[in-house]
């Protein structure tokens, strides 16, 4: 194994790039190295861990990290087998500074020689992303089709979409590609908004990478397999069987994927209608979860993709096929949660049509269906107009005589609308800034109070981060970074200093 570690620095305002290398004795990671650059440079880092192309289940992740636009702190992210092909460049990490003065793709590619390619495409993003599958599709299919035919192995790209330039929580898109073109799998590095950071303030809308350096990865099953008996007393293909269940199919719910497993278990935990659920009685709840939920919104999951095992991998070799699918549409649970029931939505094809739309502007999902699901809250509220967020319509919130499959498709038309108009930025909406100073604003200038219906963690002043979709304290704990599972996620309640205690424990762990 390497003791440094190999960082390309690429400046997107020159396009020079230069290699460094970092002791392991001093950084272990793309993490705690990512933290140290990103101090130095405000960098955004692309990196893998020591073990990327190894047997190890996980060790493929493809970590994302730098100083988020909207948590306003130092945040990872990152996106399952990514990392695979991104260990063929034969380094470490690329750190990206500097801005290119037009929108461009990142091209870097080391074909059979010591060097690194790099290269810099201006672009029309605008014009690209109205084109094609739209948005960050279309961008990701553009660097593809540009670069694709270039490389002598393995290749992959990352895309973000409008939401980069538009606001603080863009993701970043990326799939596997299989003769030339990407899959239906995709993955990404949602959280942070650092698809934002990557856009905003370095110009890349998109970076394309691969390479045919093979190196002397970790692949010793027989010594796994004897870490794996000490530890666990199983080896390493059971522990990874046994440890992924949930993702693949678990016999008792008889469901598999997060989307599935967490449906069938939440019962009166469930969270509606922009959290006004969380006010209702546990028999409400329980009736929600019964006739919306488990008796259409799961049932169509369970009949369409895990009877007919429409299922796959991020692209990393493992048992988990966590990937679970309807066609061309990606089913996982924050998602469909944040852009289902939070919105007023208990359909998969009115889902379906949301998410692919949030998707494809290039959204981190779980927040932008919190922002979502919050202003359409101000509406059914009377707090804003349709003309105040551009929009023609109000949403169907009212439980009595709700239309699972009526309703569910007008609020996720308003939820498409109220994309656009975040997009272009209709009516007095303009989240560039942040939700919450765009709230504040709000409130100065007509003296509502929208902000009070926003359920978010806070970092500062101008910091926030939607929680994961739990209903449970560590979501909101007061962690120093939010919207990963860096915190205790367990139902039972725990004293603040336990919670603490607990928060800290599963940080280390992750």
């Amino acid at each position: 194994m390497e003791t440094v570690q190999r960082v390309l620095f690429v400046d997107a305002s020159t396009g020079y790039y230069k290699l460094r290398r970092y002791p392991l004795k001093d950084y272990f990671g793309p993490v705690d190295l990512g933290l140290h650059l990103s101090g130095l440079y405000r960098s955004l880092n692309i990196g893998t861990g020591l073990f990327a192309g190894s047997i190890l289940p996980g060790s493929n992740r493809l970590v994302v990290n730098g100083f988020s636009p909207c948590w306003r702190g130092f945040y990872v992210s990152s996106m399952g087998g990514a990392g695979l092909v991104f260990d063929n460049l034969g380094i470490n990490m690329v750190s990206l500074v500097g801005k290119a003065p037009t929108p461009s793709i990142l091209y870097l590619n080391r074909d059979h020689g010591e060097e690194v390619e790099v290269e810099l495409l201006p672009v029309d993003a605008p014009a690209l992303w109205a084109h094609g599958r739209g948005g960050a599709y279309a961008m990701m299919d553009e660097a593809l089709r540009v670069f694709g035919p270039r490389y002598g192995g393995e290749y992959r790209a990352l895309a973000v979409g409008p939401a980069a330039l538009a606001t603080d929580y863009a993701g970043i898109l990326s799939a596997p590609v299989k003769d030339g073109k990407a899959s239906d799998v995709d993955t990404w590095a949602g959280r942070g908004g650092l698809g934002s950071k990557l856009l905003a303030e370095h110009g890349i809308a998109a970076v394309v990478y691969g390479g045919t350096v093979i190196d002397e990865d970790f692949r010793d099953r027989s010594v796994a397999d004897a870490w794996f008996e000490e530890k666990y007393k199983q080896k390493l293909a059971m522990k990874d069987f046994e440890a992924t269940t949930k993702y693949r199919f678990d016999p008792k719910f008889q469901t598999g994927g997060t989307l599935g497993v967490n449906y069938a278990t939440v019962g009166g935990r469930v969270i509606a209608f922009n959290y006004r659920s969380v006010g209702w009685t546990e028999e409400e709840r329980l009736d929600l979860h019964k006739r919306f939920i488990e008796g259409h919104y799961l049932k169509q999951f369970n009949e369409e993709t895990i009877a007919a095992k429409q299922q796959a991998t991020c692209g990393e070799p493992c048992s988990a096929v966590c990937k679970k699918l309807n066609g061309e549409y990606k089913k996982d649970y924050e998602p469909y949660q944040t852009m289902g029931p939070l919105c007023g939505v208990f359909d998969q094809r009115a889902a379906e049509k949301l998410n692919r739309a949030s998707d494809a502007a290039g959204f981190d999902a779980i927040s932008g269906g919190g922002v979502l699901a919050w202003l359409m809250d101000c509406l059914d509220s009377g707090q804003l107009s349709p003309d105040d967020l551009g929009v023609r319509m109000k949403p169907r919130w009212k439980v009595e005589g709700f239309d699972v499959v009526a309703d569910s498709l007008h609020n996720a038309e308003l939820g498409i609308e109220l994309i656009e108009s975040i997009l272009h930025k209709r009516g007095i909406l303009d989240l560039s800034e942040g939700v919450r100073k765009w709230a504040r604003r709000v409130r100065r200038e007509r003296g509502i109070r929208v902000l009070d219906t926003f359920v978010y963690s806070a970092n500062g002043r101008k910091g926030w981060m939607v929680p994961n979709q739990y209903w449970t304290p560590g979501a909101l704990a007061p962690m120093a970074i939010m919207g990963k599972y860096y915190m205790h996620y367990g139902p039972e309640f725990l004293p603040p200093r336990e919670l603490g205690r607990a928060c800290a424990e599963r940080l280390k762990k992750e």
